[in-house]
């Protein structure tokens, strides 16, 4: 079984539209294993839950932000090795050091192509 048949991915962003635009990404890819959560505080519940092997997650997004996500995956055992990728529209320095801090693997810039989506998401778990 190849990588991208194996690979469950979790796409988390409060924009419907955004939601949309990852998962079309990623199944263009050829990633079917993928859920979607539109509140940083489900996905956490669910991620305890069930871990998946990759988060890409909206920054901007209200009760629970990315970076606040990241964070809390990381403070728990059972998610602290999740690959998660920070999508936004503004990676300012500011954002990057603090992602960087709580162990980001990743960012992608919106708008994003398939093919730089690819490249982001293989620089975190490898050749798809």
């Amino acid at each position: 079984m190849s990588l991208k048949d194996s690979l469950r991915v979790m796409v988390v962003d409060d924009m419907g539209v955004s939601r949309g635009l990852l998962i079309q990404a990623i199944e263009e890819m050829g990633i079917w294993k993928n859920q979607a959560e539109n509140d940083g505080r489900l996905a956490y519940s669910k991620l305890i839950a069930d871990p998946v092997h990759l988060v890409l997650s909206d920054y901007n997004m209200p009760g629970m932000d990315g970076l606040e996500l990241l964070k809390a995956l990381r403070q728990n055992r059972s998610t602290a090795r999740i690959g998660f990728i920070l999508v936004t529209g503004s990676p300012t320095p500011d954002l990057i050091s603090k992602g960087k801090a709580l162990g980001l693997n990743n960012l992608i810039k919106k708008p994003f192509s398939t093919e730089s989506m690819k490249q982001c998401i293989e620089s975190v778990v490898g050749r798809l």
